[in-house]
């Protein structure tokens, strides 16, 4: 008899999806963001799950647009990233104890410049 009912396993309860969501995705927003959330998707009688999902994989992921940015903003963005190196090489020096040389100043006058120069130039460029 033993024999038997090792055979015969019960097939009650809930069936086995095929695809399982087993999967985690937290967002972080506001309370004002996510009760707005929530109350879309009670409009559309959907829990805030089925209703980001749905959302996210047939509205948004195809018609957002990329954010682009243009060469010439990424080669001062570039330039800037230089200059603060070059600038924190100096502080370390600085907070070291020791003394800016005269071409340190000097350094830091011209990096002044440049960086007043991208500035004026990127906020003509993009204003």
């Amino acid at each position: 008899m033993e024999g038997k009912s090792e055979e015969r396993k019960r097939n009650g309860g809930r069936p086995k999806k095929q695809v399982k969501r087993d999967q985690l995705l937290g967002v972080k927003c506001t309370l004002l963001e996510r009760t707005t959330i929530e109350q879309k998707a009670r409009s559309l009688a959907l829990t805030v799950s089925d209703f980001l999902r749905t959302l996210a994989l047939t509205r948004m992921g195809d018609s957002m647009p990329k954010k682009v940015l243009s060469k010439e903003l990424l080669q001062r963005i570039g330039m800037l990233n230089h200059i603060a190196a070059n600038i924190n090489q100096i502080a370390r020096r600085h907070n070291r104890g020791d003394a800016l040389s005269l071409m340190d100043r000097q350094w830091l006058f011209g990096l002044e410049s440049e960086i007043k120069e991208i500035s004026y130039n990127l906020s003509i460029h993009y204003s």
